[in-house]
């Protein structure tokens, strides 16, 4: 008999939210545009690890590449300047 591992390989949409930090309304919001994947599991919806870990690097991915914003707008934005 194995071991099984302690780690899920799919999670409850709850979740799937918990676990990115955002609403359930971000959640499926991410799931209805592509970028967040998610199975159907009979009734139930279940978002997998690997869909989690794969957004979160895209995320970091698109953020990289995009230029880094002047302090004098940082200022600006959150009512500092």
């Amino acid at each position: 008999m194995t071991r099984r591992s302690s780690r899920r390989c799919t999670g409850t949409e709850p979740l799937a939210a918990d676990a990115l930090s955002v609403g359930r309304t971000k959640l499926y919001q991410l799931m209805a545009s592509g970028a967040l994947r998610s199975v159907r599991i009979d009734k139930s919806r279940r978002v997998p690890h690997s869909a989690l870990v794969d957004l979160v690097e895209r995320l970091e991915q698109d953020q990289a590449s995009e230029p880094e914003p002047e302090p004098a707008r940082l200022a600006a934005r959150s009512g500092l300047g």
